[in-house]
């Protein structure tokens, strides 16, 4: 493996990790314009869109015909783990609890694929191991009681079980990924074309069809090509160069660090100055504000606390 192409796997890669620790802060800011399982409807439709014209330009939309109706309903089936119930379930998440604690817990997925592949996958654990798991368990307990582990009280407890769940999906649908044989991107586009009636269905039981507004469009159109679509082909692209896998996957874990960061950079800077507009106009009413923003007042409430306006 020439040098070159170990240099072009660290930008992919790189490039991958960039944008994953952008989809917090996006997250965030789309579901000012849209609700969870809208924004997942029409993320997954530009994701799809985007990995239709990669196959088209790969030349390999032609594989689709390789794949058995057993892969095919293994597809359909992954699909309902994610994105569906993945999305849906963590966007609520993020709807809920600040970009920061939904993030920090939501990867501590890293940890539940090594607990659930234990009976999955009949791997054993050493101590190491297992001592690893309680710490990091420990660090989303300190998390989602900010800091106050003795009281063990959550100031939302909803928004962290929903965030815990989403660690669940995660590692089942990666686990039970791992006995897909077919080309990875193939498969991806099939799941996620899949998920769309899916998603559907949950849009029109739990909310409406709406067209967004075109911050909502431009939300879902980041989060569909940068966090499901694009950025996993890139990623691939990385793996496919590297001499060296560890090295190249070692790099993820600068994710919630980034992530992290942009999040106290880009939503401060956005929406701390326009929270203490409306509620300044708005003479210090949160009912009247949240009309205003179109949030609902428990979201908006969660925000003001986030930045300390009560």
């Amino acid at each position: 493996m020439s040098i070159s192409n170990q240099n072009k796997a660290y930008f992919f890669a790189a490039t991958a990790i960039f944008f994953w620790s952008t989809v917090a802060t996006a997250f965030k800011l789309s579901l000012e314009y849209l609700e969870p399982v809208q924004l997942v409807f029409y993320a997954t439709i530009f994701s799809v869109l985007a990995l239709f014209f990669i196959l088209l330009f790969q030349g390999k939309l032609k594989l689709i015909r390789r794949f058995t109706m057993e892969s095919l309903l293994r597809c359909a089936l992954l699909a309902i783990l994610n994105p569906c119930l993945y999305y849906i379930i963590l966007l609520k998440a993020y709807d809920i609890l600040p970009a920061q604690e939904a993030m920090a817990i939501n990867y501590s997925w890293v940890v539940m694929i090594i607990i659930l592949s234990i009976p999955i996958l009949k791997q054993k654990i050493g101590m190491n191991a297992f001592l690893s798991i309680i710490i990091s368990y420990f660090g989303v307990i300190v998390i989602a009681t900010n800091g106050d582990i003795l009281s063990l009280q959550f100031d939302n407890p909803k928004g962290v079980i929903y965030a815990l769940i989403t660690t669940v999906i995660w590692a089942l649908f990666w686990l039970f990924n791992t006995k897909h044989k077919n080309d990875t991107v193939v498969s991806l586009f099939l799941i996620f074309l899949f998920s769309l009636p899916f998603i559907a269905f949950a849009v029109l039981f739990s909310s409406t069809f709406v067209i967004p507004s075109m911050n909502g469009f431009i939300g879902a159109a980041y989060v569909g090509l940068f966090e499901m679509g694009i950025t996993f082909v890139v990623w691939q692209s990385a793996l496919r160069m590297t001499s060296n896998i560890a090295k190249v996957t070692s790099l993820v874990f600068i994710t919630p660090f980034l992530s992290l960061l942009i999040v106290q950079l880009v939503l401060k800077e956005v929406e701390q100055p326009l929270l203490e507009t409306v509620m300044k106009e708005c003479k210090g009413n949160q009912t009247l504000a949240s009309q205003v923003l179109g949030l609902n007042r428990g979201t908006l409430r969660t925000k003001l606390k986030d930045y300390n306006l009560i």
